[in-house]
C-alpha cells in the first residue's frame, strides 16, 4: 500500500468519530404506548404473542386523530386489531392505572380511555410536553367483564393521535 493511500485511510479514521458527535440527529422515529397493564404492542415486543413488525417499534402507532383501532390504522400493524390473537387479558378492579411509556415527548391535547367504543376517562394535557411516563387512573363505571381499552393520546401540535388497545377483566 503506497504511503498516500495509508495517510488517506489514517486521516479519514480519525475524522470519522468527529463526524459522528458533531452532525445532529435526525427527529426521533418513536412516540409512545401503554406499557402497564401491558397494551397490546406491549405484549408484542414482549414477546407474548406473535405479531409482525410492531415487535420493534411499540411506540410507532400512530394515525389520524379520531379512529377507533389499535392499529392507529396502519396496515403493518394489522395485528393489533386481531382480536383472536390470544392476547393476555389483565384482571382490574372498577379503577385502574394506565401508565405510558414515551419516548418522544409531544404537547399533548388530551388522553382519552375508550370502552365498549364510549368514552369513559379523558385528561386535558394543556397542550404541555409530558414527562416520559404518564399515568391515569380510569374509574370504569359500571363496566364488567371482559373489555378491550383504547388508550389515544392527542398530540396538540399535529393532526395525529397515538393509540394502544389493552385487554382488561373488569371486576375480576
Amino acid at each position: 500500500m503506497n504511503r498516500k493511500r495509508r495517510l488517506a485511510l489514517a486521516l479519514g479514521a480519525g475524522i470519522a468519530p468527529l463526524l459522528v458527535v458533531t452532525v445532529p440527529a435526525g427527529p426521533a422515529g418513536a412516540h409512545g404506548y401503554v406499557s402497564a397493564p401491558p397494551s397490546r404492542q406491549a405484549q408484542c415486543a414482549a414477546g407474548t404473542v406473535a405479531c409482525g413488525p410492531i415487535k420493534w417499534e411499540p411506540q410507532s402507532v400512530e394515525g389520524p386523530k379520531g379512529l377507533t383501532s389499535c392499529s392507529g390504522g396502519n396496515s403493518q400493524f394489522a395485528d393489533l386489531d386481531d382480536d383472536s390473537k390470544g392476547w393476555r387479558v389483565t384482571p382490574v378492579g372498577s379503577s385502574q392505572a394506565f401508565t405510558w411509556h414515551l419516548t418522544a415527548r409531544h404537547a399533548t391535547s388530551t388522553w382519552q380511555y375508550f370502552a365498549g367504543g364510549k368514552k369513559v376517562a379523558q385528561f386535558d394535557g394543556g397542550g404541555a410536553q409530558p414527562p416520559e411516563t404518564v399515568t391515569h387512573t380510569v374509574n370504569f363505571g359500571g363496566l364488567t367483564g371482559k373489555q378491550k381499552i383504547l388508550a389515544v393520546w392527542n398530540v396538540a401540535d399535529t393532526a395525529n393521535a397515538f393509540y394502544a388497545c389493552i385487554d382488561v377483566t373488569i371486576g375480576s
